[in-house]
């Protein structure tokens, strides 16, 4: 083998299954040689990482990086900064922007505020009643995947009607798309924000008893049932609740494709902490009772909850500290934060980092299509890496952040295990902990390398499609499907 760009020499290499010594050769961006020190070419550079670890970078699914239209919360260029120092090599963008991601137009002008992403990146789609029709229009022009807000949010975007929710599915089941889920209901949510607000609750824990559980389950159980029964791909971002687990559960016995995603949020923080933190640990959904928090990380462990996401969603500190709950915008910087806190719990021993990496990297990798490319350190990927020290220690410092948004609920709290080298496709992001500046603008859109599974539509013959094209007066179908038959639907 002729030179190569960079080895790096001497570290551990991380996956799911076991962790190796081992060294890594990359050129061109691609991870050429994995294996013996002695058996890597000659290279350019030389990296020495004894004594670290080298994961597949993270992918986190859920951010917000506000651009376009509120530059003074985030940019792409500071967001995917913020990403680089966090060991966070690709990252999927949520659509209530302003404009919102709903039109191609709108999608360009978000195009054009991610040239400048240090790091790789999807862009969700907008899915709801006005933007129904466009879907495959969108997936054409660039968007890896949809987001529908059927719980509000920022932005305040309407929740797609159930009607919209099922024809969507029926369009993108085909196609093997997945869609994110905001899964709250929103008319509980709404009723009762409006009668705490009419009795005068305007504290911090008013937040949370406006968002029960309940609306999760009811949510996720509607949303499941929908795509069971078109056979479309579904994500449920940022579950917050012990008590909505079994419908994952039960969900995947059957053979749902629903995958989940939790936050270090839910499982390391409570509403012991709200006195404290008022509007600042306001997000959607809500922090929960204490006794949610090790229910949602033994999800992780059984593999009920696949990944680990952040939604990060700034806001500037402002927003965060207004006098009533219900005028603080809800959401927090956490795309920096998510490694070190998790490789903490990992320091803790309360998972190894081969379980770290399978919800950081490659749950995420598989869930969007980019496995085998991401997601993993093997002769072919992308070098996408965070070189990782388990023994540097340090405290979150929320002045410090790469964010616009310099208020963070995680301000203080010490932490130990850190990246501190991040390559996205071979190139230093952010090298010796610092951002490498000139790296602004290579991170590139992952849609040219996406390929999901093979679909699996169902019940195909009462898609909205099938019955305008149905003549008059033929059944929907001569006979129940073979699922029904079987008894794997209710």
């Amino acid at each position: 083998m002729s030179q190569v760009d960079l080895v790096i020499r001497g570290g551990k290499v991380v996956s799911p299954d076991h962790i190796i010594e081992a060294s890594v050769a990359i050129d061109n961006g691609i991870i050429v040689a994995v294996g013996h020190d002695d058996l890597m070419p000659s290279a350019r550079e030389d990296i020495r990482a004894d004594g670290l670890y080298l994961l597949p970078g993270a992918i986190d699914s859920h951010v917000h990086f506000r651009d376009p239209g509120y530059p003074n919360k985030e940019t792409w260029k500071t967001g995917s900064a913020a990403a680089a120092c966090g060991g966070v090599t690709t990252v999927f963008e949520m659509p209530n922007t302003n404009p919102a991601t709903g039109t191609v137009e709108a999608l360009r002008i978000k195009q054009k505020a991610a040239e400048s992403s240090y790091v790789d990146f999807g862009i969700h789609g907008l899915f709801g009643d006005d933007t129904v029709d466009r879907l495959e229009e969108l997936l054409d022009a660039g968007v890896t995947s949809f987001k529908a807000f059927v719980g509000n949010t920022f932005g305040n975007l309407p929740a797609p009607t159930d009607g919209c929710l099922l024809e969507g599915f029926e369009k993108l089941a085909p196609l093997g798309i997945r869609t994110v889920v905001h899964a709250e209901n929103s008319s509980i949510m709404a009723r009762r924000q409006a009668k705490l607000q009419a009795a005068g609750r305007n504290d911090p824990f008013a937040h949370l008893a406006a968002r029960p559980a309940v609306a999760e389950i009811e949510a996720i159980g509607r949303v499941v049932t929908l795509a069971e029964w078109t056979g479309a791909r579904v994500h449920i971002a940022h579950h917050s609740s012990a008590d909505s687990l079994y419908l994952l559960r039960e969900a995947k016995r059957r053979g749902v494709d629903v995958t989940a995603e939790t936050c270090p949020q839910y499982m390391l923080m409570n509403v012991n902490e709200m006195s404290r933190l008022g509007g600042i640990l306001r997000l959607n959904p809500p922090i929960r009772e204490a006794r949610h928090n090790q229910p949602l990380w033994d999800a992780l462990m059984d593999g009920t909850i696949d990944m680990i996401a952040t939604d990060h969603a700034p806001h500037t500190p402002e927003e965060k500290t207004r006098e009533s709950i219900w005028d603080c915008d809800c959401g927090f910087p956490g795309v920096e934060t998510q490694m070190p806190l998790m490789l903490t719990e990992i320091n803790k021993d309360r998972a190894t980092l081969m379980d770290y990496v399978r919800w950081s990297s490659v749950n995420p990798a598989k869930a969007w299509g980019l496995y085998g490319v991401k997601g993993v350190i093997a002769a072919g990927s992308h070098a996408d890496i965070a070189i990782v020290d388990m023994d540097k220690q340090g405290v979150v410092n929320q002045g410090k952040l790469q964010s616009v948004s310099k208020i963070s609920p995680w301000n203080g709290r010490v932490v130990k295990g850190y990246p501190i080298h991040t390559l996205v496709r071979g190139r230093f992001v952010m090298r010796d902990g610092a951002l490498v500046q000139d790296a602004a603008g290579w991170g590139v859109s992952v849609k040219a390398v996406q390929k999901m599974p093979t679909p699996k539509p169902r019940n195909t013959e009462t898609y909205t499609t099938a019955i305008l094209t149905r003549p008059e007066g033929a059944p929907v179908s001569a006979r129940p499907s073979a699922d029904v038959i079987e008894g794997k639907l209710p």
